[in-house]
């Protein structure tokens, strides 16, 4: 019977789709626990070439003996809200600076993409998940 392997790290990473390389953050990181980076770079790039110029969130489980797994989770839930609605950045002040509004549309188009990742049961809980991600960075959600 085959023993688990001990996990030493887990590491979160948010990287350009199809664009990762040896320097930072992808070396830096990789090199602190020992790994072979192109063992990681040359499958991540292969794999997320349809997210090219967009950033995408890795998750890698680092084992014991210098091994390791890793997840691409796809675009981040407030770029893709920022791309749904033309926007450069959020606001550095929510509660009073406005930036943008989203629709209840456009908010379930994002959690359809995401349902898979978000803590929530059906599509109407993750809308409220994507719906508090947007007023957090000051849209207005509006229906």
């Amino acid at each position: 019977m085959a023993t688990a392997k001990k996990v030493i790290g887990n590491l979160k990473l948010r990287i350009p789709g199809g664009k990762a390389t040896a320097g930072p953050p992808v070396g830096s990181t990789l090199g602190q626990w020992g790994l072979n980076m192109m063992d990681f770079i040359n499958p991540f790039n292969e794999k997320t070439k349809e997210y090219m110029g967009k950033n995408v969130i890795v998750h890698i489980k680092v084992y014991e003996d210098r091994t390791f797994d890793w997840v691409c989770l796809g675009q981040p839930v407030d770029d893709l809200i920022r791309e749904a609605i033309k926007l450069d950045k959020g606001s550095g002040r929510p509660n009073t600076e406005k930036v943008g509004k989203i629709t209840r549309a456009q908010l379930e188009e994002i959690a359809n993409k995401k349902m898979d990742q978000l803590n929530a049961v059906d599509l109407d809980g993750a809308v409220k998940v994507v719906a508090g991600t947007a007023r957090s960075m000051g849209v207005e959600v509006v229906d």
